[in-house]
């Protein structure tokens, strides 16, 4: 039986040149030819169908990994304890460990499972709106509603569980996407340093992350198949999941134009084409409309970007949000006029990453995602410690096989991602917000 499709195509060797004929190419030119040849190519090694127990290694990967994570966040809850330190916003002392892994956003999600949304909003008297629960989506505080029944009345325990399970989802469904865009051996150390990777340890918290990443990571693993169509609920279940699902309908964007142009080499169906139309028009309008919902509830304009910025006051004031701009007036405000530098220069850093041959190699969706996804983050969030959490979304790109090239360097790699993962577990969670 045949491989599903991809959208891993190869290019068409071009025709010999006639002998005598002199064709001058830029050198620009030669760089966008072969960088079509990486994005669109068949992948090397890549196997599809995935062998008999690899769901079984998965699982087990998933659970050493998250009671990795549960284990060294029972050691910072004991040190944190003995220490007297208090946790969360309110600077309350240490409880249960039930209440330390479901504090921050965690307890911000139980709130609106329990009560619903605010319908007239904190101001200052400035007339800031200050920080309050519109800036988080409703489908996970949903989610723990509907099961804590089943957790004992807890929604503590039905968010931590519906993370736990909602990884182990997205570990399955990144494995598969990777399995069809890389070779095996660099799919399984991705999945890898993904179970462990520094920020990991967010997997076990009543956190949305989780069940962002099942969701994006599905929508990804369609897009390959060409499977359009089947993406438009993904995108819009992700849109009121956390913010980022906008990233969808970008990414099924650029991917429009692409088989558009390129349709005389690979073909463009008809039915593909109504497919990847209608799920970008839906994610996008889905993505769009919770500031929408939160103006009509609340009856204030501009209620939930305002609630957004609202956390944004200690660090870069009060001015009106415009986007593509929090970066560089973080940077000012804290660097000075050397901070919009370091800000282009990491910008051109992702797109050398994004434009390097083995990236590309993992092929024009993923690729497309994470340009759509990067520039997501540029343009509506302000740099913080949270960045990086808000960065675990791009991790197809460990698929990326100069990571799991030798095994020095994968050893090294797992060795500093349980290291850092131990050092965030205290200073972005146990002694402040990740």
């Amino acid at each position: 039986m045949s491989a599903p499709p991809t959208d891993v195509i190869e290019t068409p060797v071009a025709p010999k040149r006639v002998e005598g004929t002199r064709v001058r190419r830029s050198r620009v030119h030669r760089m966008l030819r072969l960088a079509a040849a990486d994005l669109f190519r068949s992948p090397r090694g890549a196997v599809p169908v995935v062998e008999r127990g690899m769901f079984r290694q998965v699982f087990l990967l998933w659970a050493v990994a998250r009671a990795t994570s549960l284990g060294l966040l029972w050691g910072a809850y004991e040190l944190a304890r003995s220490l007297g330190l208090s946790h969360g916003p309110d600077g309350q002392r240490i409880g249960t460990f039930l209440d330390y892994i479901t504090e921050w956003d965690a307890d911000r999600y139980g709130q609106i499972s329990v009560e619903g949304y605010p319908v007239s909003l904190p101001m200052n008297v400035q007339g800031d709106i200050l920080p309050n629960n519109w800036a988080f989506l409703p489908v996970f505080p949903t989610l723990e509603r509907i099961f804590s029944p089943l957790a004992g009345g807890s929604w503590q325990l039905a968010g931590v569980g519906i993370s736990i399970l909602a990884t182990l989802g997205a570990t399955w469904v990144l494995f598969l996407l990777l399995r069809r865009t890389t070779t095996p051996k660099a799919a399984w150390w991705a999945v890898v340093f993904f179970s462990f990777a520094p920020l990991s340890f967010v997997y076990v918290l009543g956190y949305a992350e989780s069940l962002l990443m099942l969701l994006l990571f599905s929508a990804l693993l369609l897009m390959h198949q060409r499977r359009y169509l089947a993406v438009a609920p993904i995108g819009v279940i992700a849109a009121f999941t956390r913010p980022g699902a906008l990233a969808i309908a970008l990414a099924l964007g650029i991917l429009f134009l692409v088989r558009f142009f390129r349709r005389r080499v690979d073909p463009f169906p008809r039915i593909q084409v109504i497919g990847i139309l209608v799920s970008g028009a839906l994610s996008a309008t889905a993505g769009l409309m919770w500031p929408v919902i939160a103006q009509a509830v609340t009856g204030t304009r501009n209620a939930y970007i305002r609630t957004e910025t609202g956390w944004w006051l200690q660090s870069v004031g009060n001015d009106e949000f415009i986007p593509l701009t929090p970066w560089f007036r973080q940077a000012a405000t804290h660097l000075g006029v050397i901070g919009p530098f370091l800000v282009i220069a990491l910008m051109a850093g992702f797109a050398m990453l994004l434009w390097s041959r083995s990236v590309r190699r993992l092929g024009i969706v993923i690729v497309s995602f994470a340009f759509s996804y990067g520039l997501y983050l540029f343009a509506v969030f302000l740099p913080q410690q949270s960045t990086f959490r808000l960065m675990v979304p791009l991790s197809p790109l460990l698929g990326d096989e100069r990571l799991s090239k030798t095994r020095k360097r994968r050893t090294a790699i797992i060795a500093g991602c349980i290291a850092l993962q131990t050092l965030c577990v205290w200073v972005l969670w146990t002694v402040n917000h990740p």
